[in-house]
């Protein structure tokens, strides 16, 4: 059952807490929520599920386009920590999610055990912005979960061997059905925040990336992903070649997690936590 707390400024932001053993925060993606995680958490044992639906998404307030930023939403997560009286978590993010982990590890060092990227990194092609681009903040063409089912095969390249079943839980995890149509389960005011954010010139993430020496480091990548190149990963592994490395063939971005080469890496992941 969704849980709710109350951020330092007044936010009400929503968030599961399951399970018991290592505490893991799963940080989902850009436009996403909590469901992120569902494939996933079924095959995690001696785990404490911790995730959050960042303000603006989910059943979390909307604050306005100017607090949905990767510092902001980082602050949220550590206030959650604090309100589960939890000092230290291993952090799962997810595209977004990945990029609030590394910003962690680097300001609150004390708080991360370890960090697990999925499909993300300190380098974010542009090709794959310019996707996203396209839909943040805006509601799908198709009326019904089942006619978005039905066209996902066709807009996300790069997904091969998904079961139809997949692409109708993913249209009713991320939006919601009306008798106007389907609605996004977020702010459309993310839009403007994310275009400020990302169509100017890109951060230098490296600072980022490096700040996580000598802590656990797990990547997971699909193969056909256009965010998270080849090039890139190749950089981070030169940089950290004791982390755990997933290529996760027929996925673009993002992998569900609940594929074998994704069970895989987040079980390393958890076994080489402190």
């Amino acid at each position: 059952m969704t849980q709710f707390f109350t951020a330092p400024d007044g936010t009400r932001l929503a968030y599961l807490d399951q399970g018991q053993g290592t505490p893991l925060l799963c940080l989902a993606g850009l436009t996403r929520n909590m469901a992120d995680f569902d494939y996933l958490a079924p095959h995690l044992h001696g785990v404490r599920l911790i995730r959050m639906d960042y303000r603006g998404r989910g059943e979390s307030d909307w604050t306005g386009a100017a607090t949905y930023t990767v510092p902001q939403e980082g602050q949220d997560a550590l206030a959650l920590l604090d309100h589960l009286g939890l000092e230290k978590a291993a952090i799962l993010g997810t595209s977004r999610g990945g990029m609030i982990g590394m910003a962690l590890a680097a300001v609150a060092r004390g708080r991360v055990l370890g960090l697990c990227l999925n499909d993300v990194g300190p380098e974010l092609h542009r090709r794959g912005l310019e996707r996203i681009f396209d839909y943040v903040g805006r509601n799908p063409a198709a009326k019904t979960h089942a006619e978005l089912a039905a066209r996902l095969p066709r807009n996300m390249p790069g997904f091969a061997n998904v079961p139809e079943s997949r692409w109708l839980q993913e249209a009713q995890h991320h939006y919601t059905e009306t008798p106007d149509g389907l609605r996004i389960k977020y702010d459309p005011a993310l839009r403007d925040s994310f275009l400020a954010a990302f169509q100017a010139d890109l951060p230098d993430l490296w600072p980022l990336f490096d700040a996580l020496a000598g802590l656990p480091l797990a990547v997971i990548r699909g193969a056909n992903s256009d965010l998270l190149s080849e090039t890139t990963v190749a950089e981070m592994r030169r940089r950290r070649p004791d982390m755990i490395l997933a290529e996760v063939p027929d996925r673009a971005h993002v992998p569900f997690l609940d594929e074998a080469e994704s069970l895989g890496a987040v079980t390393q992941f958890l076994k080489i936590l402190p």
